[in-house]
């Protein structure tokens, strides 16, 4: 392998993840993105942050649910993604949860904005998918 290689796969592997857990890519959001099933509806929460940060659109709508998924996610250039707070999770039953987060961001030069949502998640064949949100005024 040649040094190009190791240092490229090696900033890959100690990269923190955008998700916010003071954790490697490779060892958090990378495992779901790669194809590992979300355990928490949580973790797929923070992994579909990541996944907007990363703009991994495959990510994004193989985890939302067939019924409200999009054919397509409009990334908008110039995003900048400055953060995520999970404010609260809720498991409702085994197959149902909500988490409510803020996601911090700025387009282009304009000034900072937030999403503050409680977002819907349900199992299906024991993985976690999004299905809608509501956003919250804060």
């Amino acid at each position: 392998m040649s040094k190009n290689k190791m240092t490229s796969r090696a900033k890959v592997e100690t990269t923190l993840c955008p998700c916010g857990l003071n954790a490697a890519y490779v060892a958090c959001c990378g495992r779901w993105h790669a194809g590992e099933a979300a355990p928490t509806a949580e973790l797929l929460m923070r992994s579909r942050y990541a996944a907007f940060v990363l703009q991994n659109e495959t990510y994004l709508l193989a985890s939302w649910h067939a019924a409200t998924r999009p054919l397509a996610i409009p990334f908008e250039p110039g995003t900048k993604w400055l953060g995520l707070q999970i404010v609260s999770t809720r498991a409702i039953d085994a197959e149902h949860a909500e988490v409510e987060f803020i996601a911090r961001l700025r387009v282009g030069g304009a000034s900072a904005q937030r999403i503050h949502e409680r977002s819907r998640f349900v199992r299906e064949q024991e993985r976690w998918v999004y299905v809608d949100g509501e956003h919250q005024h804060s």
